[in-house]
């Protein structure tokens, strides 16, 4: 196992997308997060609550949970490219027991997760305290709960990780898989919010337990008032956390077990 960890960081390091993973995190933590501090969400349309309220920050910071897509297409990448380039052979001769494999692959994207959550989470942090400083904006929360949260959302990143390796041992074709993924966390768990009744499931999907880390719920109230549609209800803080931790094991398990008696052809 040792070996193979050590070959599949070797493996990533050694292209383009570890630096891009990094960099995407820094733009959207950073530029994301700063532009909204800056332009101050009371002037947004329709204006949210302002940075001296407690409900104006989990808006702002909460937004980071809809970028919990690109994690995920790492992951899918993380498996489908050995499909792609027909690696996927050699590898599993150098290493007969897949599951070794795949656990490997788990390992090294889960801690590949953590460093894209962390300079997220870092550069959003440095963005958001450091324009509302300038600004002279007196915070609805205090600087510790502020970092709390933000720590809460680059741990959340780690799950979607998984749950991208997951889709990539699932759905080989490395085309339809990222359609598949990017489409239903970017766009389709949105979509669902505007559907009456059917809303009602949100909070114990993927994208709902991260908006309970965070208590983000802007989003889910504004649907529901510019709809009129039954007011989705998120669960407690410490219960999406547990809810993300299952969906990150169960696609854990998904992604060692499925490629052990699959032709690799």
């Amino acid at each position: 196992m040792t070996s193979l960890i050590r070959a599949e960081f070797r493996r990533l390091l050694a292209t383009r997308m570890w630096p891009g993973l990094l960099l995407t995190a820094a733009l959207l933590g950073g530029g994301l997060i700063g532009a909204m501090t800056l332009a101050g969400p009371e002037n947004f349309d329709p204006p949210m609550p302002g940075l001296d309220t407690e409900a104006g920050i989990r808006s702002v910071l909460g937004i980071l949970g809809f970028t919990a897509f690109v994690p995920a297409a790492i992951g899918t990448v993380a498996v489908t490219a050995e499909y792609r380039h027909r690696t996927v052979g050699v590898t599993f001769l150098f290493a007969p027991r897949r599951w070794q494999v795949l656990a490997a692959k788990l390992v090294t994207y889960g801690i590949a997760g953590l460093a894209y959550g962390i300079v997220l989470a870092g550069t959003a942090a440095a963005a958001f305290l450091g324009v509302a400083a300038a600004r002279g904006v007196s915070l609805g929360l205090p600087t510790g709960t502020v970092l709390a949260l933000l720590a809460r959302i680059a741990v959340a990143m780690v799950a979607y990780l998984l749950i991208g390796v997951a889709m990539g041992a699932l759905i080989r074709n490395q085309v339809v898989a990222l359609c598949v993924v990017i489409g239903y966390l970017h766009l389709g768990e949105t979509v669902l919010m505007m559907i009456p009744g059917a809303n009602l499931v949100y909070p114990i999907l993927p994208g709902g337990a991260t908006a309970s880390l965070t208590d983000f719920t802007y989003l889910a109230d504004a649907m529901a008032q510019q709809l009129d549609t039954t007011t989705i209800h998120l669960l407690p803080p410490t219960a999406g956390a547990l809810l993300l931790v299952t969906y990150a094991l169960i696609a854990s398990a998904i992604a060692v077990v499925v490629p052990i008696r699959r032709d690799i052809t």
